[in-house]
């Protein structure tokens, strides 16, 4: 497994996964529009290492975690048979017979020996000092115009910074780290989207620090929808096998992963906001504009020969979408934990791996259909869903031919499709008011007298017997075809 960006970087070239672009490419729209077209080949097309951007002298690297291929040697699962979904085995073993919600009953589970030295050696470490550190730069010399950060659309309100993740430490001494979006106000402004919203109402400066790069578990860690018992730190040491190291920012007290390519140091003040945006986004449109904190920047620390992370947002398929595929994968057995009805499930990208579901269940008894899809709004990381959709457990969820057949097929409307109302995506322009609108859950799932009372025969579906299906395929040969 890769322990920074740029053995990452040098196992994808190996894998013929990445290509190098030579020309003097422009990012602003150019690099952008190069990103999206190559991001919509089949099966993802190349991770992007542009080694001359107009302006800069530092390379610029896109579509990364782009294929399915990618991320699962970003996370040290591709030659694991079961892929994505051996990460998922591993994470139910640790969680089984502690609920995620119980942020007690879990801690109490890791204390407990032998599994409190294997969690130990999953916590960050602090070391003297990190890569990161190698060039510094303070005050004025700190300034955003050495990195070529991208527009990446044509009414965005300015470049924009799209795989930093934040270290905040809060005002009352907690620390976290999360994937969030930084718009460019000046040379030493940001504006940070959605990384303080459990902080409305404060005031006083606190301390913050982006950083771009690093082992690359830790881009995926600061975006999994991790219960607030799991710190994204102590997740990245899970996903890696080992703790990741941390060094001490010079101008703030925080640490932040030592093996970064680049690290911007600051601080904000919860109570100073900015208009930020509108930028194209996830949902193929381009968000609106909003009030955000303000950054200030107070120093740039980076490699000796860094490069300079970036995606471009947009309607799927793209970096997040793979991304939102491991987190299917990973946090499905977590999701059994709750609901242990289910089998299967998937978020296709024609939903933005957020607005549809589909999931296929192993039916029991009465109202256990409309009891899932309760249970999936309930939890954190799905209630977002617009719609969701329940299939039989031998019906696979990612076949959306089948899923379609089976919608229009087994589904009487006003029987079969469950209406409420909750939280949707801040992104959701549909919704009659800003992250809140109506929902529906579609039961596509056969029907029976036993379990949903229905009152006709149901029909058997066409199948030829396994051993007509064993002879002719034994036989193909034979028939010239």
């Amino acid at each position: 497994m890769a322990r920074d960006f740029q053995s990452f970087l040098k196992q994808l070239e190996a894998a013929g996964e990445l290509k190098r672009v030579k020309a003097e490419v422009d990012p602003g729209l150019e690099m952008g529009a190069i990103a999206d077209r190559v991001s919509r080949q089949a099966g993802g097309g190349s991770a992007l290492l542009f080694e001359n951007p107009k302006g800069a002298t530092m390379p610029v690297v896109m579509n990364a975690y782009g294929s399915d291929r990618r991320i699962s040697m970003a996370l040290g699962v591709e030659d694991d048979p079961c892929g994505l979904d051996a990460l998922g085995d591993r994470l139910e073993q640790l969680l089984q017979g502690s609920l995620p919600e119980s942020a007690a009953g879990f801690f109490h589970k890791l204390s407990r020996p032998p599994l409190h030295a294997q969690v130990s050696s999953w916590r960050p470490r602090t070391v003297r000092k990190g890569a990161c550190q190698d060039v510094v730069l303070k005050g004025a010399a700190a300034s955003l115009a050495r990195l070529p950060i991208l527009t990446a659309w044509p009414e965005d309100a300015g470049p924009s910074i799209t795989m930093g993740m934040c270290h905040v430490r809060h005002q009352d001494g907690r620390g976290s780290m999360g994937l969030c979006r930084l718009q460019v106000h000046d040379d030493l402004t940001l504006g940070l989207q959605a990384c303080l919203r459990d902080q409305a109402g404060a005031s006083g400066r606190m301390p913050v620090a982006v950083a771009l790069g690093g082992d690359p578990v830790l881009l995926y860690a600061a975006s999994a929808p991790l219960p607030s018992c799991i710190p994204a730190l102590l997740f990245a040491g899970f996903l890696r096998g080992d703790g990741v190291e941390m060094a001490r920012c010079v101008t703030q007290d925080l640490e932040v992963p030592a093996g970064s390519e680049l690290v911007i140091e600051g601080w904000v003040d919860p109570a100073e906001r900015r208009r930020m945006g509108p930028f194209g986004d996830r949902s193929g449109c381009y968000a609106p504009a909003d009030d955000a904190p303000v950054m200030h920047v107070e120093a740039l620390t980076m490699r000796k020969h860094p490069v300079y992370p970036a995606a471009i947002a947009g309607r799927p398929p793209r970096e997040d979408g793979h991304l939102g595929l491991a987190t299917e994968r990973i946090f499905l057995p977590l999701l059994r934990l709750c609901l242990p009805e289910i089998v299967d499930m998937h978020f296709p990208a024609a939903g933005a791996f957020r607005n549809l579901g589909v999931v296929a269940v192993k039916k029991e008894y009465p109202g256990q259909v409309q009891k899932v899809m309760n249970g999936l709004w309930g939890l954190g990381p799905r209630m977002i869903a617009r719609t969701i959709i329940l299939v039989d457990a031998d019906i696979d969820p990612r076949d959306m031919d089948e899923v379609l057949f089976r919608v229009t097929s087994n589904v009487d409307p006003r029987r079969d499709m469950l209406f409420t109302e909750g939280p949707l995506d801040v992104l959701d322009h549909a919704g009659e008011r800003a992250a809140f609108g109506s929902k529906v859950g579609i039961d596509a799932t056969r029907k029976s007298k036993a379990l949903d009372d229905f009152q006709r025969e149901w029909p058997r579906d066409l199948a030829f017997p396994e051993d007509i299906l064993a002879r002719i395929t034994r036989r193909w040969t034979e028939y010239g075809l």
